[in-house]
């Protein structure tokens, strides 16, 4: 019950700065050609979660990473999870989708971070990065709370979207793998 309290008092402090990122994250993903997801870790793994349901609307989506994945261009969202901002490989993925004219929506606990200011869009979590808990009190190990707010907005988008969509679900079923 500790977690949960702690991810209620994340979504209760960012309730109002969300709403506002989510309806960014919306219209960003609405207007992409294509949407690529990118992070390392578990914040990593959070976006494969938000990668699935966004294929599940028939959206075009890539994991950053994969051998399949295309190269970026303008018309693409590159969707961001960095706790710090200032994870190398997150960064320089950003600044290439940038480069190449793709917009970009970060998720991150630092609005004033690299990776923040690079963003067409931020939405900001406010939870402890990895190693500083002192941002939000955290009990859990590491950016577990941020990761868990990740799975959360990406899943915020999902069913913004889906809502916006009209599509039933019966109708996002024929989408979902047949080779498990």
């Amino acid at each position: 019950m500790r977690i949960v309290s702690e991810v209620d008092e994340a979504s209760a402090l960012s309730t109002q700065d969300a709403a506002a990122g989510l309806q960014a994250a919306v219209e960003l993903t609405e207007a992409a050609r294509r949407v690529f997801v990118h992070g390392a870790g578990r914040s990593g793994l959070a976006l494969r979660m938000t990668a699935m349901r966004l294929m599940h609307l028939g959206l075009d989506v890539h994991v950053v990473g994969e051998t399949t994945t295309p190269a970026i261009s303008g018309g693409d969202l590159l969707i961001a999870a960095s706790g710090s901002g200032a994870t190398p490989g997150v960064v320089r993925a950003a600044e290439t989708a940038k480069a190449a004219g793709a917009r970009l929506l970060a998720i991150t606990t630092a609005p004033g971070s690299r990776l923040a200011q690079l963003a067409d869009a931020v939405l900001v979590v406010p939870a402890a990065t990895k190693t500083d808990r002192s941002q939000l009190h955290t009990s859990q190990y590491a950016g577990s709370l941020f990761e868990q707010a990740v799975v959360l907005l990406g899943d915020a988008l999902f069913d913004t979207l889906w809502k916006r969509s009209g599509v039933s679900a019966d109708e996002l079923w024929p989408r979902h793998t047949n080779l498990e």
